[in-house]
């Protein structure tokens, strides 16, 4: 097979995390990352493009003659990236904007839940700022309350007390997150799981689930991030309970998809609480989780390009996906302040020393390079990644190598895993 040129779009730990597995493949020509950081750049020549100018990614498609685009980030896909690439004849792993709206609209996905039978939590839907607050009322807490739009993993509250819920409904009519529409959910019991599957519009293929840590304290306490760590494999995801997801949410969605004229191709990620009566969907994403990613491809065994490459070309049926029997888990090391305001340009010293021996990988997902030095340019800035036979050898790893960073500015959470170690 000739070699494939690839570009990748993105610049976050997730996308290191792709560009890490996608480089050892054999089908791999030349690789490319728009716009890319300083982990990616040892895998891929970066590029500076905007890769919100749709324009200008296919210009520089056509120009260096790129066989596959890979999506990375939920935004480009919202906003159609995919459709514009298969309309200029070039091959893309991610799906339509009008897939997309499972992640892009949470309206949206309720209500494609209520017509294909998906168990989720029941809900209400408002653009009525009033019409939400009377139905908290009535409801009472704890609830759920979201933003409609993409909102970058911060448009949820839940909210324990009624006053809580009616704040976050005055912060989304108010236009924090964009759109002034809002989701009312009931608050689900039960252990939250990352689930991942491929997608070709037909076929779906079930990933490794993972489990990761929303809240920015130790002991989840304070705010909801975009993810302060995450481990794979989840022990509460069975073999019984995998199917049953796929059984009852997945299949259902690509069905219900491809039934509705907008054929899934990509990733599904299922945000999932299993309770007593079993899996519900939480919510859909329709990209790789980030910080799940970076645990995920660590214990891939399979080529991820040629899975990718199936999801693309309607073939998934012909592969099947092996995983280490090893866990993984990822610890976030961010900026100092984050979720809240938190400053850039601190350095970031003695990487080469942490990233030790086979089993330890760090993901850059914020940094930049200013006059050869690394420098932290984000809030979650690095994904300290590690394998052990166990998740509690995995986190030992982790930490130890975390230990040996040296960023005052930075911090982490320490109990990354404790649910499985």
């Amino acid at each position: 097979m000739t070699p494939l040129n690839l570009l990748l779009l993105g610049s976050g730990g997730r996308e290191h995390a792709l560009a890490w597995a996608i480089s050892a493949s054999p089908l791999l020509g030349d690789f490319y990352c728009a716009p890319g950081n300083p982990g990616i750049a040892q895998h891929a020549t970066c590029v500076a493009i905007d890769i919100t100018d749709h324009q200008a990614v296919m210009s520089f498609c056509r120009t260096q003659r790129i066989d596959f685009v890979v999506v990375g980030p939920e935004a480009p896909l919202v906003a159609g990236i995919a459709d514009d690439l298969e309309a200029a004849g070039i091959k893309v792993f991610g799906p339509s904007k009008a897939a997309a709206q499972l992640e892009g609209s949470k309206g949206f996905t309720k209500d494609f839940c209520a017509e294909f039978d998906i168990p989720t939590a029941s809900y209400g839907r408002f653009t009525d700022r009033a019409e939400a607050i009377a139905y908290v009322k009535v409801q009472g807490a704890p609830i759920v309350i979201k933003a409609d739009g993409l909102a970058a993993g911060k448009g949820v509250t839940v909210a324990m007390t009624t006053e809580e819920a009616l704040k976050a409904i005055d912060d989304i009519f108010a236009g924090q997150f964009g759109a002034a529409e809002c989701v009312v959910e009931e608050f689900l019991e039960g252990e939250e799981a990352s689930f991942f599957a491929l997608c070709d519009g037909e076929h779906a293929v079930a990933l490794a689930a993972a489990q990761d840590h929303k809240r920015v304290g130790d002991g989840d306490t304070g705010p909801n991030t975009g993810g302060m760590g995450a481990y794979s494999p989840a022990p509460i995801m069975t073999p019984e309970m995998s199917e049953r997801v796929m059984a009852e949410i997945i299949r259902p969605t690509v069905a219900g998809m491809h039934k509705r004229g907008h054929p899934f191709k990509g990733v599904l990620f299922a945000g999932l609480m299993i309770g007593k009566s079993g899996p519900k969907l939480i919510e859909y994403n329709v990209r790789f989780g980030d910080p799940e990613c970076q645990v995920l491809m660590l214990r891939l065994k399979d080529d991820l390009l040629t899975l990718l490459l199936a999801a693309a070309d309607g073939t998934l049926d012909k592969v099947s996906v092996r995983w280490r029997n090893e866990a993984a888990l990822s610890v976030v090391m961010a900026t100092k302040g984050y979720p809240g305001a938190y400053g850039k340009g601190s350095e970031i010293r003695n990487l080469d020393a942490a990233a030790h021996g086979d089993d330890v990988e760090i993901f850059h997902a914020g940094t930049a390079l200013k006059d050869g030095k690394l420098i932290a340019n984000g809030g979650r800035v690095l994904n300290v990644s590690a394998l052990g036979r166990t998740v509690a050898e995995a986190q030992t790893r982790a930490y130890q190598a975390v230990d040996l960073i040296d960023w005052p500015e930075g911090f982490c959470r320490r109990d990354i895993g404790w649910r499985a170690s």
